[in-house]
């Protein structure tokens, strides 16, 4: 018998979430960080609206609404005309902004109060793993241990211990070109948030990071030597060359750089171990996407993971991991690799480039929308089961029904009216509540998924008992 059940490599936000969603259906789970402390450091500062729906379907929106700034759109490859977010179909048209430190507090505090145990200063050196279990080998405080688990994940970010020693490849593209990410304090800052400039000197975008510092990031085209410390003379410099001033920059919190290198698992599952977020899939640190996408990993991989080891699903259940996630660290390393040409594009031909695709953004509502629901995936739709244009999509942006999914289990929704008293009882049976939901247009019934994706949907005018034959084929209990 193992030591644990789950052990979650990574306390970022990624493993918290998973640590989080794993307890809440019942899975003791252990999560392991190599750094004794949390990093002071925000890498990310937005929560897109799916993200945000994510966090209403467990009942947490509220704090980090009242902790962050809502921003009604924002940049795709740092082009001065913004994607607006204002016409999506959520309760949340909008980005949120806060800093990676605070949504890691809000996520600590709900892994821990739905019982997860986090250990820092705890650091995985090697894993091996059989048909049965895992066995990690960890440097700790008090010295070296082992630990075994029925499963591991690794949240381990992108030079993950997990996946290289799980035998997962990393195949991808190495980093071209390197960004700036500087912290600091501006005495003059310009009148606009998000305020941004793309010359032949390179492209900059300042926004507000929270107690009265703004993040200065983007692309300086004459300091592109991987090696090289970034110093505040340098940001000066370059927001000179770019901004033409410095707004008063002083007093660094945080000067770093980030390269554009790409990369995606060969697979986020091997046996009993899988990766999620950064462990899974790099890219460039455009459009915010990567912690935003990491939750969604968490999200997908939760619910699975828990039915597989309660025996309320047969394992193969976890390949679906792969395969519905796998694709979209795919596309948004083409999407960020799409925008990391437009944010380097300082030549006359490239800053032609640029204006064309901004006024396109400006003037074709379509490709902003478009544009808008590819960046905050909620056009996000995993490969149907079966012929229905719903299945795999995510469910209907509704309040309510986003309150019904926060005990992390599935709903059969009679969408029609008429009574569903066969399928009903059998969903019971199943562990699966059945809610009315009016309103949804061509569609009778449908099941959700713990996710929040539509999991099953008919438009058949005998509703109760396709539903009852779609609950039995789903293969999981809850």
């Amino acid at each position: 018998m193992s030591d644990e059940q789950v052990i979650v490599v990574g306390a970022g936000p990624v493993g918290l979430w998973l640590a989080g969603e794993l307890q809440l259906a019942g899975v003791s789970t252990l999560v392991l960080e190599r750094a004794p402390e949390r990093s002071p450091h925000a890498k990310a500062l937005a929560l897109h609206p799916r993200l945000l729906e994510i966090l209403a379907m467990r009942g947490m929106e509220q704090p980090f609404l009242a902790a962050g700034r809502q921003v009604p759109s924002w940049h795709f490859g740092m082009l001065p005309d913004r994607v607006d977010f204002r016409s999506l179909d959520t309760p949340f048209p909008f980005m949120l902004a806060l800093p990676q430190t605070r949504t890691e507090e809000f996520f600590h505090e709900r892994a821990l109060e739905v019982g997860a145990r986090v250990l820092r200063g705890h650091e995985v050196t090697a894993l091996a793993q059989d048909d049965t279990s895992v066995t990690l080998e960890i440097a700790g405080p008090s010295g070296n241990y082992t630990r075994t688990a029925d499963f591991v994940v690794g949240c381990d970010g992108s030079r993950s211990v997990v996946r290289s020693a799980a035998g997962i490849e990393f195949p991808g593209t190495r980093a071209t070109v390197f960004s700036v990410v500087a912290d600091v304090t501006l005495d003059e800052p310009p009148e606009q948030l998000g305020s941004g400039w793309s010359n032949e000197g390179g492209t900059l975008i300042v926004v507000p990071i929270g107690g009265g510092r703004f993040r200065l990031a983007g692309y300086d085209a004459a300091q592109q030597e991987p090696g090289t410390e970034v110093t505040l003379d340098m940001v000066r410099d370059w927001s000179i060359r770019t901004a033409g001033t410095d707004f008063g920059l002083r007093d660094p919190l945080w000067l770093n750089r980030f390269g554009n290198a790409t990369r995606n698992a060969a697979t986020y599952r091997r046996g009993r171990v899988m990766v999620a977020g950064d462990a899974a899939h790099i890219h460039f640190p455009a459009g915010g996407v990567g912690l935003n996408a990491g939750v969604q990993d968490a999200m997908n991989l939760g619910w699975k993971l828990a039915a597989v080891l309660q025996n309320r699903a047969a394992p193969d259940l976890l390949d679906s991991y792969h395969a519905e996630r796998h694709p979209v660290g795919a596309a948004i390393g083409a999407s960020t690799l799409a925008q990391t040409a437009l944010i380097t594009a300082t030549t006359p031909e490239g800053q032609a480039l640029r204006a064309v695709v901004s006024q396109w953004i400006a003037t074709q509502p379509e490709l902003s929308l478009t544009l808008a629901l590819e960046m905050t995936a909620l056009g996000l739709a995993y490969p149907a089961a079966d012929e229905h244009p719903l299945t795999g999509t995510r469910a209907p942006a509704d309040a309510e029904l986003f309150g019904l999914l926060r005990h992390g289990k599935p709903l059969l929704l009679n969408v029609s009216g008429e009574p569903l008293p066969t399928s009903s009882e059998f969903g019971a049976g199943l562990g699966i509540a059945t809610h009315t939901h009016a309103g949804w247009k061509d569609v009778t019934a449908a099941i959700i998924r713990p996710d929040g994706h539509v999991w099953w949907a008919t438009s058949d005018d005998d509703p109760d008992a396709a539903a009852r034959q779609a609950l039995g084929n789903l293969g999981v209990r809850f």
